[in-house]
């Protein structure tokens, strides 16, 4: 342990960090010389960045997706490229999950519910400017919701807003909405990334010049190639957009991104290649780091199709996977152990005294026979289309569900059309989810009956009684003890294995700095143009 000491010399080598004057791998080694242990240097390496951003520089990010039919329209974002430029750097949304997690107001200052939690008025947050110079207010509220709703709309974002029922401006500063069901998620939803508020004339929103209320204005957009960006002088977030510009490089081939990265051609990549990581671990320079979050990997079965149809089929099907040699050989450590539930330990109400489900190939034989089957063959879809390394996921599945008497016939599909063509369309594949930041909207996105994307067909009545029931509960206590049994639900009865939820791993160069990050979205819940810094 550090002595009294060696305290100053703590200091100073904590501002050298700060200041850029030192690496973190120097940081790192004196701090150690001196008597930390690594993981109190870690932690303040955190403190210490988040303590100090700097404002100045150019950030150069590296980061997947983009494409030349993508658009400025929020109703069309599709991934990390569109959603990065708009989503806390041009745009702000009602509300935000900040970097701890937590939901906290954004262009809305506060809000709250009637009883029943149908109706919801928001307070903005007033003085507000888009980058045109325009005052944001509420009509310009109504106006970006109501992009999303109508029976013509085509965003993705309009599932979201189906129980909104009517949203009006009430003054300059106030919003009203009113739904047709209680929902004490609402202002969680209104942090959807779609949900950016836009300036407005007669009802309808500007969304082609990209002028929003965000820290940084737009300069240039070349769809799926680039764009740049310069800091909005008049932002209203104090130590947020702390570049003077930022340039966003579309660069879908990972080995690319890693070696724009290696060379100096970008400062920050997104989703590293986990099988080469340790390349990036060698160079000088360069750190990689990850967040856990939401974002999980499944195998979902149709529980309305034999032999699925069996839950006896199903708990076989759970019980046949070694999570722990997955999370090392697929993953290489950059995931933890799934309980086929898809809440995490990043939402709220988690339930965590819910066993941890092993790997058992003798329970899974017993409920074979349970299900009338001394053998079972069955075919897995999967392709590096759904998620980097689903072919080798299931490859390795098969072999762990064989000691368990279960032969399972892998299919390598198309990565092209895969979302299109495999998923939702055949009984057994291999899927990612990004989760959500609410068990609600989970739950209502992927196990509620009926909706379009239940990968699993589920239909289960004591869940979807709990799913409305909790929905419209405002008490917490009581939410979580009906959170908890949805889990346990989905978990011994449903269609859906989780072995992992999986980190997101990005790399960046060391002069790039940053506070507490959170996992709730890819690079520190795609804002990191907002959060981070040049040091």
């Amino acid at each position: 342990m550090p002595n009294a000491r060696n305290e100053g010399s703590i200091s100073r080598l904590t501002a050298r960090l700060v200041q850029g004057k030192s690496s973190r791998r120097e940081f790192m080694e004196g701090a150690t010389a001196l008597g930390l242990t690594i993981a109190a240097a870690t932690s303040l390496i955190s403190e210490a960045r988040a303590a100090v951003p700097k404002k100045g520089g150019l950030l150069r990010a590296g980061l997947d997706g983009g494409a030349t039919t993508d658009t400025l329209d929020p109703a069309t974002f599709p991934d990390t490229f569109i959603i990065a430029l708009n989503f806390g750097c041009l745009r702000n949304c009602l509300t935000e999950v900040d970097n701890q997690g937590k939901l906290v107001g954004e262009l809305a200052e506060s809000w709250s519910a009637s009883s029943d939690a149908k109706k919801w008025v928001f307070k903005l947050r007033k003085g507000v400017e888009f980058h045109n110079g325009k005052t944001m207010d509420a009509d310009d509220v109504v106006a970006s919701i109501n992009h999303h709703r109508g029976e013509d709309s085509t965003s993705a974002a309009k599932s979201i807003l189906d129980a909104v029922e009517d949203i009006k401006a009430d003054g300059k500063d106030t919003v009203v909405v009113t739904l047709s069901g209680g929902n004490a998620d609402l202002p969680f939803l209104m942090s959807d990334y779609h949900l950016v508020i836009l300036p407005a004339k007669e009802g309808k929103v500007d969304w082609q010049s990209g002028v929003g209320t965000g820290g940084y204005s737009l300069t240039s957009f070349e769809p799926g190639v680039s764009a740049t960006a310069k800091r909005n002088p008049n932002y209203w977030k104090a130590g947020r957009a702390n570049f003077d510009e930022i340039e966003i490089i579309g660069i879908q081939d990972v080995v690319a991104r890693t070696n724009a990265l290696m060379t100096g051609q970008i400062d920050a990549m997104s989703t590293v290649d986990l099988k080469t990581v340790d390349r990036l671990k060698r160079k000088a320079g360069i750190r990689v780091e990850q967040s856990t979050g939401t974002s999980h990997k499944t195998f979902a079965m149709f529980t309305d199709v034999a032999p699925f149809d069996d839950n006896n089929v199903r708990m076989a099907l759970k019980l046949s996977i070694d999570r722990e040699e997955l999370v090392q050989k697929i993953w290489h450590g950059y995931a933890v152990l799934g309980n086929d539930q898809p809440i995490a330990t990043a939402n709220r109400f988690h339930a965590g005294d819910i066993p941890q489900r092993a790997y058992d190939p003798d329970k899974a034989k017993w409920h074979l026979k349970q299900a009338g089957l001394s053998s079972l063959k069955i075919d897995l879809s999967a392709s590096d289309g759904a998620y980097s390394g689903a072919v080798d996921a299931a490859i390795l599945y098969k072999e762990h569900a064989a000691k368990a008497g279960i032969e399972i016939n892998v299919i390598r599909e198309p990565a092209d059309g895969y979302w299109s063509n495999v998923w939702l369309k055949k009984p057994f594949v291999a899927v990612s989810w990004s989760g959500r930041a609410t068990e609600d909207w989970m739950f209502s996105t992927a196990y509620a009956a009926g909706v379009a994307w239940n990968d699993s067909h589920w239909n289960n009545e004591r869940f979807n009684a709990l799913l409305i029931e909790a929905r419209a509960e405002l008490n917490e206590a009581k939410r979580a003890d009906m959170y908890a049994e949805m889990q346990l639900l989905v978990r011994d009865q449903g269609g859906v294995v989780i072995p992992v939820f999986t980190s997101y791993v990005f790399a960046m160069a060391d002069k790039v700095q940053h506070g507490p990050m959170w996992g709730n979205w890819d690079v520190d819940g795609l804002r990191l143009l907002e959060r981070w810094w040049m040091a």
